[in-house]
């Protein structure tokens, strides 16, 4: 069994993903501060992946490659985010290139809920119920 399993994973390979924006060098290159508003990036760019959520300052183009083996949770290879940075009247003032070792690992569901009960194990919720019902004996019976 052992060696089933083992080719059988050796057969596997991990899927790989390529997501998001692929920015153009040159395409990026032509963006100059203080001469280049949002229509232009827009029309060189084309649409932002995202934007500054409460002032639109900021516009987002990222992508990230990553890959997962089998059944296991995808691994994020590489990652790319290009931040151009807006003023007031619309003109960019800066331009700045993150990557995967710019970001930080964030669990946003790190917490959990307290609540008032009984933890239940796999085998609580298996047999837990095995002899709760009484020996009614009879047609279940309509109406109230």
């Amino acid at each position: 069994m052992v060696l089933i399993a083992a080719v059988a994973l050796s057969a596997c390979s991990p899927r790989k993903f390529v997501r998001g924006y692929i920015a153009d060098k040159n395409l990026v290159e032509s963006i100059r501060p203080r001469v280049d508003t949002r229509s232009s990036v827009k029309s060189v760019l084309g649409s932002p992946t995202a934007e500054s959520t409460f002032d639109q300052s900021s516009w987002y183009y990222y992508s990230k490659k990553s890959e997962q083996f089998a059944f296991f949770s995808e691994k994020v290879t590489e990652l790319d985010i290009l931040a151009v940075r807006f003023d007031e009247d619309g003109y960019v003032t800066k331009m700045d290139r993150y990557t995967l070792a710019d970001g930080k690992l964030i669990d946003p569901v790190s917490k959990k809920t307290i609540t008032h009960g009984k933890e239940q194990s796999l085998f609580d919720d298996l047999f837990g119920n095995i002899g709760r019902f009484g020996a009614g004996g009879g047609v279940p019976q309509a109406g109230n």
